[in-house]
């Protein structure tokens, strides 16, 4: 019973960064096709200013992923980290590089140093999320089993690379839809036009990637495809294909205040429908949930943890999160900082 909790503490977490962290790479997938430095100045100004307050709190999920797996699967995240160390490494790169891309993009004054930060920011936010993808799609075929050897067969098959695109292009999906709502936040209305265009197109794209990896999953992950076409696992994928339609029509009539809401929803409920057809395998078919458990009194610390950083850390992330889609966060000027004063002003 705690193993299964812990189970779906994992899958809600990896949902959240899915969400919050899938938005942050797809603002890095348009500002990497906002044209030169003079078509895509603005917009890659809008991205900025959006992205500024929240990209490294989104990271928060991942570690919370990450401390679930060693602590509570500590068989999983071994077996996970021996055969997939590779793209999870790459991905790790990836994320380190796109951070330093932006955070030293915007302070810089050359041109020329500029377009190389955007240029790894934005290729990072390519890479990182395609191979996250992959790590998923490579459990989620059975191809990692408990004493897997590294190998590229395990994270180059096709449902590995169908979810890498999928993974693409959902957070594609995910950034265009909350550029658009910033754009008007913002009073960009041009960008507004700007980015709902580039949200019907990923939609489309989620569309067809969807379309396609229907028979591959059906051939190269048969039991996660089974539990998608029925059960929980099928409800809860159209509850995410209603979500996503409901954004697409919202964004077509400029209900931004919403669509934001529809389009986490949309991921999250995806990611939870993984995760009730993979059930009661964490590494399918070969380990379930309570073979792949660790210590009960591991668990237990685990859940007590897990509730106590709900309470005291929820409600701050909650309302960051609302204060910044709300436009309440800005940072901080020269004349703020002058008018606060500095250490060591008075002295």
């Amino acid at each position: 019973m705690m193993a299964d909790l812990i189970a779906w503490v994992l899958v809600l977490a990896i949902a959240a960064y899915a969400s919050g962290g899938g938005t942050d790479y797809g603002a890095g997938f348009w500002d990497l096709l906002a044209g030169g430095a003079r078509r895509g100045r603005r917009p890659r100004r809008l991205i900025d200013h959006a992205m500024a307050p929240v990209w490294e709190v989104n990271n928060v999920w991942l570690i919370f992923v990450l401390v679930i797996m060693w602590t509570g699967f500590p068989t999983v995240f071994q077996a996970v980290f021996t055969a997939l160390w590779l793209p999870l490494a790459l991905a790790a790169v990836g994320m380190v590089l796109r951070g330093a891309g932006f955070a030293l993009r915007k302070p810089t004054r050359r041109l020329a140093q500029r377009r190389i930060y955007g240029g790894v920011f934005a290729i990072a936010s390519l890479v990182t999320p395609y191979f996250l993808g992959a790590v998923l799609g490579g459990v989620a075929s059975g191809r990692v089993t408990v004493g897997t050897a590294a190998d590229a067969r395990v994270w180059t098959g096709a449902t590995s690379v169908m979810a890498g695109l999928l993974a693409i292009a959902a957070t594609a999906f995910l950034g265009a839809v909350f550029l658009g709502a910033d754009a008007r936040r913002f009073g960009a209305d041009d960008l507004v036009d700007y980015f709902r265009l580039r949200a019907l197109l990923a939609f489309g794209a989620v569309v067809v990637l969807a379309v396609i990896a229907l028979p591959v999953t059906h051939d190269d992950a048969r039991y996660v495809w089974e539990g998608l076409t029925r059960g929980l696992g099928l409800l809860m994928m159209v509850l995410a294909a209603l979500c996503a339609v409901t954004t697409v029509l919202l964004v077509l009539f400029r209900s931004h205040r919403w669509s934001r809401h529809t389009s986490v929803a949309s991921v999250a409920l995806a990611v939870v429908a993984w995760g009730f057809a993979q059930r009661p395998y964490l590494l399918p078919t070969s380990l379930t949930v309570s073979q792949g458990a660790g210590a009960a009194h591991s668990l237990r610390w685990l859940a007590l943890v897990t509730l106590i950083a709900v309470v005291l850390v929820g409600p701050a992330l909650v309302l960051l999160y609302r204060l910044d889609t709300k436009g309440e966060l800005e940072p901080l000027t020269d004349a703020d900082t002058r008018a606060a004063g500095l250490p060591g002003d008075n002295v």
